[in-house]
């Protein structure tokens, strides 16, 4: 009887399967993959840092205490005991205070017991505008008195909220990503899908333009572009400059792989019954080629986006990228330039760093994930 009832259920979960669409298989295949999925949901949640920086942060990328420069980070804590003796229950923070150590001529921080600072969440602190355009004072946490400096992360070595800096800096970071892969997916769809389509010298001439780029070592490719961008230009023309070097050296891989998908299609039967049926070119290729292939497209555009992430952070950490007063990761990894800085104050450089990993990571994994989904019949 047991054994009857297990036939009916594979045989049960066979059917199921057979009349499964294709999006229905990858998704089944791709939860199995635990590491991708738990991945998927950092990546969900990094895209909505890019969302809501504002309210996230608790200041704004530039505001500044004078007395916190380079301070260490403060400790969240949720208990204490007041002068009657009893347990009082809110989150705080203890202030720091300094003093010059006559040996080094170091100002050294030392943790004030006595100064507490309140802090609160979903409270009224700095005002912002949310995207530009709506005005705000919200913040998921913040002090209680504007006035007083809540640096859970540390302050940089002009006084600035490191944490703030570093949830600003994941919108300009992950944006060009993200940005940058669309505009080099146009290019690779469009260049490969050319070349893979009608073959013959069309195909030559993109192939050796393709193998022109690939054979230059990329960081000096990416600093010589960088290094054209004039000083004068404004900060968001520099963003979209960077955005345009990177994806116009980064389109290449794409275009290799949607070359060879086409070759292999082209003389597929429902694609000779779409011409035969008097579709033209562009119809062919837009509502029958590209779809069939359109999960391996996915798959490539989130193993592409951590290496635009890595291009800007690269480019901007060399100081041929992205330039003050944007905020990335990689500007805030200049620090990481000063070797007494990184002895001082470790963390300016290992909360941008970690950032950084942490959103390179989820990537690779999300879209090797996704790789393995992309073909379900496999």
């Amino acid at each position: 009887m047991k054994k009857a009832i297990q036939n009916a259920e594979s045989a049960a979960g066979e059917t199921r399967v057979d009349v499964a669409g294709q999006w229905k298989l990858m998704w089944w295949r791709f939860r199995k993959h635990r590491l991708a999925l738990g991945s998927g949901v950092v990546v969900i949640l990094v895209y909505l840092v890019v969302i809501i920086a504002e309210f996230l942060a608790p200041y704004s990328a530039m505001s500044y205490f004078a007395e916190c420069k380079n301070q260490p980070p403060q400790l969240l804590h949720f208990v204490r005991t007041g002068e009657d003796g009893k347990k009082i229950w809110g989150p705080f923070v203890y202030g720091y205070s300094t003093k010059v150590n006559p040996a080094s001529l170091r100002r050294e921080f030392a943790e004030d017991r006595g100064r507490i600072i309140p802090v609160k969440f979903f409270g009224k602190g700095e005002p912002y505008k949310l995207w530009g355009l709506f005005p705000a004072s919200r913040h998921l946490i913040s002090p209680a008195d504007s006035k007083q400096p809540m640096y859970l992360w540390g302050g940089d070595s002009m006084g600035r909220d490191v944490a703030s800096r570093v949830i600003h800096g994941t919108r300009i970071s992950m944006s060009i990503g993200l940005i940058g892969v669309i505009i080099s997916l146009f290019l690779g769809i469009l260049l490969g899908g050319i070349s893979g389509y009608y073959g013959g010298p069309i195909d030559h001439l993109i192939q050796r333009i393709i193998e022109f780029l690939r054979s230059i070592p990329t960081i000096p490719l990416w600093m010589g572009f960088a290094a054209a961008i004039p000083l004068s230009w404004p900060p968001l023309r520099v963003y979209f400059a960077i955005t345009l070097i990177i994806a116009f050296i980064q389109w290449t891989g794409l275009a290799r792989v949607v070359r060879g998908k086409f070759f292999a299609l082209k003389t597929e039967d429902f694609v000779t019954a779409a011409r035969l049926d008097g579709c033209s070119e562009l119809r062919i290729i837009l509502h029958h080629m590209v779809p069939s292939f359109v999960s391996h497209i996915i798959a490539s555009v989130t193993l592409s986006i951590p290496q635009m992430i890595l291009s800007e952070t690269s480019l901007s950490f060399l100081g041929v990228g992205l330039r003050p007063p944007v905020v990335s990761w990689g500007v805030l990894l200049q620090e990481a330039q000063n070797i007494r800085s990184i002895a001082a104050c470790p963390w300016l450089l290992f909360f941008p760093g970690i950032s950084v990993v942490i959103a390179v990571l989820a990537l690779n994994f999300l879209g090797d994930g996704l790789r393995d989904a992309a073909d379900p019949y496999n």
